[in-house]
């Protein structure tokens, strides 16, 4: 069993002040799929079941934060997310504390509650060893995570938010985009057979992320899968080039399952695609003297001594 507390951060402060009540409702509804997606996907990357989950609201103007744009589009976006995670929304609390809030501001976090199969043992990376094999699979964008330098590339662009990018979608849109959501995809495969050695859920700090765990270990990344226009765009902008996306962002890569046989990363992979998911064989694992992700595509090597989470002992 597990049980995940989390929060959403400062996605919900990246729009501009003159959303219109459907634009509103739709970036609303979208913020209540990233509160599921940082809730449960975590919960995935061990293999739990989302079971239960509820969130804390805190405000200081609750008449001024909960309007009707916010109430139809978030909370529609958070029972859609609990439909497509299958777990149950229990509510949650929403205090108002004018003396600790910022007055106008939101903050979202929330815990859930989860639980492995039924004969499944939590994958928890002790298995993870050199000679497995890397799948990665698609995000939508940003998801959760780096919402600080994009917020500050929004205050240097001519448009501010409404910026459009070469698509035509303006810059808040691409941003906004709703987090893919891995659990049902993550039970499939359990459900399958398939136990991979490890699962990441890659957030923040980017794809140092695939090196998660405490075992000195180099991760070479092959293939990759395609990079979302609202990367490109931002890295253009940016300083570090791919070195910093990668540290920073999913760059289009917003799981990882790590698998002891090509077979198993190949049944993934089509598993993906039933559940309307891109994924992709992506590369190997490697004995090292210390941790390290190479993508071997943009010529970038992020090393372990400067990425100080690790998991496992």
């Amino acid at each position: 069993m597990t049980l995940v507390p989390e929060g959403l951060g400062t996605a919900d402060d990246t729009r501009p002040d003159d959303l219109s009540e459907e634009e509103l409702r739709r970036f609303w509804w979208n913020i209540g799929i990233k509160i599921i997606s940082c809730l449960t996907n975590d919960a995935a990357t061990s293999g739990m079941q989302t079971i239960l989950l509820g969130l804390y609201l805190p405000s200081s103007t609750p008449e001024t934060i909960f309007t009707p744009a916010f109430l139809d589009g978030f909370l529609d976006g958070v029972v859609e997310g609990c439909k497509r995670v299958g777990c149950v929304y229990l509510s949650g609390e929403t205090p108002q504390l004018k003396t600790k809030m910022i007055p106008g501001r939101l903050d979202i976090a929330g815990s859930v509650f989860g639980v492995m199969p039924a004969g499944v043992a939590p994958i928890d990376s002790s298995r993870l060893d050199a000679g497995n094999t890397i799948v990665l699979v698609e995000s939508s964008g940003p998801h959760e995570n780096g919402f600080t330098p994009l917020r500050k590339l929004a205050e240097s662009l001519p448009d501010g938010y409404r910026t459009k990018l070469p698509s035509g979608q303006e810059f808040w849109e691409a941003m906004n985009a709703a987090s893919y959501l891995y659990t049902s995809l993550v039970q499939a495969v359990l459900g399958e057979g398939i136990r991979p050695t490890a699962m990441e859920n890659i957030t923040g700090h980017g794809w140092q992320k695939l090196m998660r765990s405490v075992k000195p270990l180099r991760y070479v990344i092959e293939t990759m899968l395609p990079v979302p226009e609202i990367f490109t765009f931002v890295e253009s902008h940016l300083e570090g080039g791919a070195e910093t996306m990668l540290s920073v962002f999913n760059y289009g890569a917003g799981f990882a399952f790590y698998t002891e046989s090509k077979q198993d990363a190949e049944r993934i992979v089509l598993l993906a695609r039933e559940h309307q998911l891109s994924a992709a064989i992506a590369g190997r694992v490697e004995a090292s003297l210390s941790r390290e992700v190479v993508i071997e595509p943009l010529g970038v090597t992020l090393k372990g001594d400067s990425f100080g989470i690790a998991r496992g002992v």
